[in-house]
């Protein structure tokens, strides 16, 4: 059986208003989010297949955990397999 890995990537947009880019990382990492580089700023493994609902709570959490923090986010769940 092939094994399929879900990936969900994170693009922040800081803003010179909001919360220090250390701050938000520390945040995203305390949810599993480990710094990337290339397209994206952060990426999630999941440990299983993710579904919609899935990628929709884990965007519910970056929402919580980014609250009051002035920055933008944008996220994008890949199927890498």
């Amino acid at each position: 059986m092939l094994s399929v890995s879900m990936l969900t990537y994170l693009t922040v947009t800081f803003s010179t208003e909001g919360a220090r880019p250390s701050e938000v990382a520390t945040r995203l990492q305390s949810l599993g989010f480990e710094p990337t580089t290339g397209n994206y700023d952060f990426v999630y493994r999941w440990d299983r297949n993710a579904k919609v609902e899935d990628a929709l709570w884990l965007a519910d959490k970056v929402q919580a955990a980014l609250r009051g923090m002035s920055v933008l986010f944008e996220v994008e769940t890949l199927t890498e397999g």
